[in-house]
């Protein structure tokens, strides 16, 4: 879809201050350095009364399955989702970096969990609260300084460590605080069951970090350097997955088509040959990978899209500004025409490929003719979504330090056109799928009743009057209507009743 999200950006630099300098009035953070293993089920008392955990998640995909994650972490210490923080034992706020004015948002929102706490208090019930994510991350000190009342902050790559947090948050008269990088994969640590997603769609982690280093971005410094799981533990997790009814699996990673994992026979698989085997091996059906860099894209995965049925043709590929002079200021790494020429294979491998990406505007030092620059890209390539975004400048970042900042309001107008020309592009690629039969794969119930909702091969909301017996299922459709972000249709032998 066309996002009018500003920039990443944030209000404190993005590197904590040294451990042992504690802001004054802040309870002595707990640092958890030691590595210890997850309790067993057995720990969890026989017919004890389950514990309220509500975990509340911005951001991308891979905060999404980070959160279902800390979620199987805390299964065994007796802790099963509620649907409202009021019922909830303890909360995980899982954070966002890439929004603008990330960290005042969290506060923002701790202050409402705040009061949440404050009133299960006065009844007697105590609640642990918990930040986790990249602002988590970036803001650790700065989060215990503001808001003392949270009892642990965590990042990223130390969920793994959270029964242990939680323990040491309960016997401590301080909170706890885990945002370094752990020697040890997170990933290893992790129970190997874990809580399946209705509707037959699942997220899986198998890269984590970026070595890129744009200029614009925060990532590098709040998930770390590039690391890929081994193929042995995402073919397990998959098989689960795919045993338990997921039909589309998303393989997610911030820079997944970097990924290089080890594989069972001793050498070292790209993302092209795990897919193949995810869907040759384990039965994957459809699959999905994001995000991914261009530089990345090698022979081998364009290749992919046109020897694996099971790849679907949407690809999320971002490039951020047309301009050659901006994408060496962001240090892409690749130029305008060596995008193109990318896309140009993609396309001749796979032509029903779709594409997404993303756009920065008012980058320092954009002039009116670089925008124009990305705005003829635009018009070049086409794409089916995409994502716009505002520069703010990110302290910590290269970028941030660069002269010539863009004024707001150019930036504003910029903004403002290349989402007009991209939504044009959207409508028209939607408008393209009426009298088109696709398969739909069906997530959930619809707004209306009796209706049934899914996504398309391209990621286009479907909705259809059909019966609940097929979420979870993949069903042809005629697409018979085009609404403002969705698409209508009928199921296959039914569109006499339209």
């Amino acid at each position: 879809m066309v996002s009018g999200l500003d920039h990443p950006r944030d209000t404190h630099d993005v590197f904590a201050p040294p451990r042992g300098i504690v802001p004054p009035d802040v309870k002595e953070p707990v640092c958890v350095n030691d590595m210890t293993p997850l309790p067993c089920a057995s720990t969890v008392r026989s017919g004890k009364q389950a514990r309220g955990l509500h975990v509340i998640t911005w951001g991308c995909q891979m905060n999404v399955y980070d959160s279902e994650r800390m979620t199987d972490v805390l299964r065994p210490l007796g802790y099963e989702a509620v649907d409202a923080p009021d019922r909830a034992d303890m909360i995980i706020l899982n954070t966002c970096h890439i929004r603008d004015r990330a960290a005042e948002k969290v506060f923002s929102e701790l202050g409402r969990l705040r009061l949440v706490k404050e009133a299960r208090a006065q009844a007697g019930q105590q609640t642990v609260l918990a930040v986790a994510g990249c602002v988590a991350q970036a803001e650790g000190r700065e989060i215990l300084a503001r808001a003392p009342y949270v009892d642990i902050v965590l990042g990223p790559q130390t969920y793994h460590r959270l029964p242990e947090m939680v323990a040491r948050a309960a016997r401590a008269a301080g909170a706890v605080i885990e945002t370094d990088f752990p020697v040890e994969q997170k990933f290893d640590f992790l129970p190997p069951e874990r809580e399946v997603p209705a509707g037959g769609a699942a997220f899986l982690t198998i890269q984590e970090g970026c070595d890129k280093f744009c200029s614009f971005c925060v990532v590098p410094y709040t998930r770390g350097a590039e690391a890929s799981r081994p193929v042995a533990a995402i073919m397990d997790e998959a098989r689960r997955l795919v045993a338990h009814g997921v039909r589309e699996i998303t393989l997610l990673g911030q820079n997944v088509n970097a990924y290089h994992g080890d594989g069972p026979d001793g050498t070292t698989w790209g993302l092209a040959r795990l897919t193949a085997e995810l869907a040759g091996q384990v039965g994957v059906e459809r699959i999905r990978y994001t995000t991914s860099h261009p530089r990345d894209m090698d022979d081998g995965l364009v290749a992919a899209h046109r020897e694996q049925p099971a790849l679907m043709p949407f690809l999320h590929l971002p490039v951020q500004s047309g301009s050659d002079r901006v994408l060496a200021a962001m240090n892409r790494g690749h130029t305008a025409q060596e995008y193109r020429d990318l896309v140009a294979r993609l396309r001749t491998a796979r032509p029903d490929l779709a594409l997404s990406s993303d756009f920065i505007v008012g980058h320092p030092g954009e002039t009116d003719e670089d925008f124009e620059q990305t705005m003829q890209l635009i018009r070049d390539i086409g794409f089916a979504q995409a994502y716009s975004f505002k520069y703010s400048p990110r302290p910590g970042t290269p970028a941030s330090n660069a002269g010539a900042q863009v004024p707001e309001d150019v930036k504003d107008a910029r903004l403002q056109r290349l989402q007009a020309l991209l939504r044009e592009q959207q409508d028209a690629f939607n408008a393209a799928s009426v009298g088109q039969r696709v398969d739909v794969l069906f997530t959930g119930r619809g707004r209306k009743p009796g209706q049934i909702s899914g996504k398309s091969p391209y990621l286009q909301a479907v909705h259809v009057e059909g019966p609940d017996s097929l979420i979870g299922q993949v069903a042809e459709v005629d697409i018979v209507k085009l609404h403002t972000n969705s698409l209508g249709g009928v199921l296959t032998g039914e569109t006499d009743r339209v």
